[in-house]
């Protein structure tokens, strides 16, 4: 799985590792079971303090996507967290927040579902190849 950094974007460094790996997981680039990259590899490799990858590890570990083993790092976990009421209320704001957004930005329904089922059948598509 190739990760990419945008360092001038707004969105803060360890939450576009946290957003790609668990896009990865989702389009079955990282399986379960497989070993991550160790902090200090990582965070040679896409150029990024050590601290960074750290604090992303350990946030998709509490999100129940990781396990973190002291001999062998971290792994993605064999059972991926389910949508449990939290997760769907945190799902509903943000959607509520982007259909807002594409409202004002004069996007259509229809065009909107259209994005989001594209990006949906891509997931599935890469996840089934």
């Amino acid at each position: 799985m190739l990760l990419k950094i945008d360092f001038e974007s707004e969105t803060p460094i360890y939450e576009q590792l946290r957003r790609q790996i668990i896009i990865g997981i989702a389009k079955g680039e990282l399986e379960a079971g497989e070993e991550l990259p160790s902090v200090r590899q990582l965070g040679g490799d896409i150029g990024i303090n050590l601290h960074t990858v750290n604090k992303t590890y350990n946030i998709l570990k509490n999100e129940g996507y990781l396990i973190i083993d002291r001999r062998k790092g971290a792994m993605i976990k064999d059972n991926l967290p389910q949508a449990e009421e939290e997760y769907l209320r945190i799902l509903k704001e943000e959607l509520n927040y982007l259909i807002s957004d594409s409202k004002n930005r004069n996007i259509e329904k229809e065009e909107f579902i259209k994005i989001c089922s594209d990006i949906y059948d891509e997931i599935i598509d890469k996840n089934h190849k």
